[in-house]
């Protein structure tokens, strides 16, 4: 069992492992098929799966600034996936999980993607991190766009090693390995003392690339290939801390930031029959593949099936840590019960679907899910793309509320909300006590308010 005096002398290890538009049907322990991840799904099976793990937001920036604070991404005046010279970023009164995790001497990195601001401010080192190599944003914005021209104008994609750009339209086949090759490097040089990685793949987001070493290696072409490689990578950080004896102390989190991007056809992972993908709030925008490994305190092949979300993981780590959290209000809660499987045990009561700069579009309670009237990307209207093309999208109105039960109907196709009036009662009370914090750009005056100044409320 966990103790705060056993947390104080034997300190855990932290390793979070963020992949970026991963649906909930990419991995073979969840359905994926043409390729094999034989090192995910060992953790799988030696750790804890989380089936009803939803992020804050189904876009890579705002999704990764809630990780990282454990905020609805709204509360702290953040949204949408930043791009270059972007005017906004992670605000420097936040606090991140490198700069929580400071606080108790742990040596920080994060290698991979950033996506919280790309002006000096706004970047790994002066917000918790003692080390950054990577993409300041996504990988896709670059002049090499298949839109570029008539829909975006990238610059140049820069590559970053600290606070130093060290080139630019970096050969991306070099990223996975480069990413997992100075993450093995920093846990090497560091396992003495308490530690704390960010690996952040740029992978499977398109454009899709992959070393020779995976090159041609599935059945399903480049997207196998390439979840080929990151399920490598994962193994070979479970290597390294096997081999350097920190296996027990050190806690291994593999999620991603949203769901498939699937308009992009082959070059998209799958949302294993959630409605929906990435840039919608239905569930398979937001639900995604979660699964977490800690030897000796995680009961090898448990199924957590208790609603979770990415903004819980700041509070779990402060709480395992023995970090305190800032004075100023999170939305996040400790899950640290659901992972020592604590009988009964419950932390998150419901979670608020939240998008754009803050438009409340539904509201669970983790069985029952309530979509309120909003306007969404779609995906069925149009054949996809491929070969990194993308499909074209539409947008469609939903004229009324729909309640789902999420027991019967994952999918949330079959709409309920005649037979369960009292269900959708109590979540529109949760809704509206959210609306009375945060606000609603959907409906109410007080999102209202907040439409007009372009800022969301910032609660103590």
């Amino acid at each position: 069992m966990l103790s705060g005096s056993v947390m104080a002398a034997n300190p855990t290890n932290i390793v979070l492992i963020n992949l970026d538009d991963v649906g909930y049907g990419d991995f073979s322990f969840n359905g994926a098929y043409g390729y094999k991840t034989p090192n995910i799904d060992q953790m799988a099976a030696d750790g804890m799966r989380f089936t009803h793990f939803l992020v804050c937001q189904p876009i890579s920036g705002a999704s990764r600034a809630g990780l990282l604070t454990g905020c609805y991404p709204n509360r702290i005046g953040f949204s949408g996936a930043p791009g270059p010279d972007s005017d906004y970023g992670i605000h420097p009164d936040e606090m991140t999980m490198g700069e929580l995790l400071k606080q108790k001497d742990y040596k920080t990195a994060i290698f991979g993607k950033w996506h919280l601001g790309d002006a000096k401010q706004f970047l790994p080192l002066q917000n918790g991190f003692d080390q950054y190599y990577g993409l300041p944003y996504s990988n896709d914005m670059w002049p090499f766009h298949p839109q570029q021209g008539s829909v975006f104008n990238f610059p140049d994609l820069p590559t970053y090693d600290g606070n130093e750009i060290i080139g630019y339209n970096t050969d991306q086949t070099k990223f996975t390995t480069d990413y997992t090759t100075r993450t093995i490097d920093f846990i090497k040089k560091n396992k003495d003392e308490p530690f704390f990685v960010y690996l952040a793949h740029s992978m499977p987001h398109v454009p899709l690339f992959v070393s020779d070493k995976f090159k041609g290696k599935s059945e399903q072409g480049l997207f196998g290939d390439v979840m080929m490689e990151i399920d490598w990578s994962v193994g070979e950080v479970f290597k390294t801390l096997r081999e350097l004896g920190l296996e027990e102390n050190t806690l291994v989190i593999l999620t991603s930031d949203n769901g498939p991007w699937a308009n992009y056809g082959n070059h998209a992972g799958s949302a294993g029959g959630l409605r929906e993908a990435k840039a919608a709030t239905f569930d398979g925008g937001n639900r995604v593949p979660c699964v977490m490994y800690w030897k000796g305190k995680i009961e090898p092949g448990t199924t957590c099936n208790k609603l979770t979300s990415n903004i819980d993981l700041l509070p779990t780590i402060a709480e395992i840590t023995g970090a305190p959290l800032s004075d100023r209000k999170i939305d996040g809660v400790s899950i640290l019960p659901l992972m020592k499987n604590e009988e009964n045990a419950n932390p998150r009561k419901s979670f608020t679907y939240y998008f754009n700069k803050n438009d409340l579009e539904a509201v669970t309670n983790g069985i029952f899910k309530l979509v309120f009237p909003h306007r969404h990307v779609t995906y069925g209207a149009y054949v996809p793309g491929v070969d990194g093309q993308p499909g074209k999208l539409t947008t469609v109105d939903m004229q009324k509320a729909e309640l789902y039960d999420l027991r019967r109907d994952p999918g949330e196709r079959y709409d309920v909300l005649s037979q369960k009036p009292e269900i959708a009662a109590k979540l529109i009370k949760i809704a509206d006590e959210m609306r009375f914090e945060l606000g609603d750009n959907l409906m109410s005056i007080q999102g209202k308010e907040n439409r007009e100044s372009g800022k969301a409320i910032r609660t103590k």
